[in-house]
């Protein structure tokens, strides 16, 4: 199914992300993993090209078989770093045959010491629009609901997710987030740009202390201090730290829902227990929760 299709209903959706192995010897590991979260049938799942797009010869394999093997609609990224326009469309074609009508187009992150001048795209704007020229895929982009780290200031980065509508983007999908409203007031600025594609909230569990930090380094994440106080008290106790983050997750999700947000996806960093545990905690708010 193509994710506009899917928006269109308009109603309550969960999806969750999921990242492919390292190395060919943790292959059967993440398959493992991924296999439990796609039985939990969430209206999605997206799966990454990994840190720096090293992976991204596993990404369609296991995308494929989400829908294949699970009837679950996939979204596979693609990222410019590293990638020519004849890859793109070699990887475009692959997609294509395997059945997946859904990418997410991202810059993607650069390798320390690489030159993205030896990249056919340099913005994900570009790779968008390259990919909607030849393919009828359904093309996603991602956002930063706390400005991106590059960008100058706010009406920067909403500047260059105009353009990234402008080539086709046809849905968005936020950084993580650990505080609604910021998210509430980005989101009023992206309308007031004229931007209306639908926006997905992207939530973080925070399941142990060692996530917090990695989280900051990776999106600039603001943590409100209710969050930091949780972690402050249970980030000594495993149990008790994995319990609170994913009911600060869960309070976070069903405070969106309550403001309209219909759409979310987790950050599931591939642990189907976590997954399982958001979803059933939203088993009487989500329909596809409730039938898993």
């Amino acid at each position: 199914m193509k994710l506009t299709e899917l928006f269109q209903k308009n109603i309550p959706t969960l999806s969750f992300e999921v990242f492919p192995p390292k190395t060919s010897s943790n292959y059967d590991t993440v398959k493992k993993a991924t296999a439990a979260i796609a039985e939990l049938k969430p209206d999605f799942m997206s799966v990454t090209c990994g840190a720096g797009g090293k992976t991204d010869i596993y990404t369609a394999d296991i995308a494929a078989s989400l829908s294949r093997d699970y009837g679950v609609t996939s979204i596979a990224h693609m990222t410019c770093v590293g990638t020519s326009k004849e890859n793109a469309e070699k990887r475009v074609r692959e997609l294509e045959s395997l059945g997946i009508e859904n990418i997410l187009g991202l810059r993607g992150d650069i390798p320390e010491g690489f030159d993205m001048a030896q990249c056919d795209f340099k913005h994900a704007s570009e790779l968008i629009a390259f990919v909607k020229s030849i393919s009828p895929l359904t093309v996603g982009g991602a956002c930063y609901p706390e400005c991106h780290p590059e960008a100058s200031c706010m009406q920067e980065d909403i500047d260059h997710i105009k353009e990234k509508i402008e080539a086709g983007c046809e849905f968005l999908t936020t950084q993580m987030f650990f505080d609604n409203n910021i998210f509430y007031k980005y989101l009023c600025k992206l309308r007031a740009a004229g931007i209306t594609v639908p926006v997905i909230a992207g939530i973080m569990p925070i399941t142990n202390a060692a996530q917090v930090e990695r989280s900051i380094k990776l999106s600039g994440s603001c943590m409100p201090s209710r969050f930091l106080d949780i972690v402050d008290r249970f980030g000594g106790d495993n149990d008790a730290m994995k319990q609170a983050g994913i009911i600060y997750a869960t309070e976070q999700i069903i405070d969106l829902l309550a403001n309209g947000i219909n759409n979310i996806h987790v950050y599931s960093m591939n642990k189907p227990d976590v997954a399982a545990k958001i979803q059933e905690n939203l088993s009487c708010i989500i329909p596809s929760a409730k039938h898993a």
